[in-house]
């Protein structure tokens, strides 16, 4: 089976901070893969990398064997691939923030259809047959003509994450999407990315949902100071942590 993600030797530093150090993964197609650990892990920034929302180095992230970002030159070294050979790139992934970032000025469907035409260059009218679709699919069929600001919290992550399907990625993003959720929205959240993952959506999930992950995940990938420190299976990592750190971080919600 080919990586629809591989992570080779990633690093990533801000001045002298090394927030990634060396990290080495892979995803399979179809997989759901939740990353866990404490804040300042480099949880988010891994993820980032992976849509090169920031650049990286040393190291490679390829998705859907494509290099992300860079092109190798014949000695070797990397250079920053132009940026429509970037978005071409990025056309394969769709990714999800703890902010909506929907445009204010547009409806629901026009935020959800504005990609689609504009650099996919679909049909405006096939675009919105699709819009509807996703709509339904997110539980928000009702909302088409809607302004953000008539929406609540989760009903406004449902649209944001119809808007990215609209592009029809090859990968799923996640970045702690319910962080900013008032509680009693969370669940409406959750349950559309558990629908997407029974359809076979491969996801890249950041999360502190730790009940989530334990569901959902095929695997569980735990992060701290910037290294891998395990992954496996839910039951492996949440039944049986074989590391301290995670023992003690996993600690603070058993309470």
């Amino acid at each position: 089976m080919s990586h629809l993600i591989r992570v080779s030797g990633l690093h990533k530093s801000y001045g002298p901070l090394h927030v990634l150090k060396g990290i080495d993964m892979t995803v399979e197609p179809g997989e759901v893969v939740c990353v866990i650990g404490p804040s300042g892990s480099g949880k988010s920034t891994l993820l980032n990398c992976l849509n090169f929302l920031e650049p990286y180095g040393p190291g490679e992230v390829w998705i859907d064997g494509m290099l992300v970002g860079y092109e190798k030159r014949s000695d070797g070294s990397m250079v920053k691939v132009a940026d429509h050979k970037l978005n071409a790139t990025r056309t394969a992934i769709g990714i999800v923030f703890q902010q909506f970032n929907l445009f204010p000025h547009l409806k629901v469907i026009e935020n959800i259809i504005e990609a689609p035409v504009r650099v996919r260059k679909i049909p405006a009218q096939q675009a919105r047959d699709k819009a509807c679709e996703l709509l339904t699919k997110v539980g928000l069929a009702d909302k088409a003509e809607a302004y953000p600001s008539q929406l609540s919290g989760g009903q406004q992550q449902r649209v944001a994450i119809a808007r990215a399907l609209a592009m029809e990625p090859k990968v799923m993003l996640f970045d702690e999407v319910t962080s900013a959720l008032d509680p009693e929205l969370v669940g409406e959240v959750l349950g559309v990315m558990k629908g997407l993952a029974r359809d076979g959506m491969t996801m890249f999930v950041v999360t502190h949902e730790m009940a989530f992950a334990r569901e959902v995940a095929d695997r569980v990938v735990f992060m701290a100071d910037g290294e891998i420190v395990e992954q496996g299976p839910p039951s492996e990592i949440f039944g049986n942590p074989r590391s301290e750190r995670l023992r003690n971080f996993l600690g603070r919600f058993r309470g």
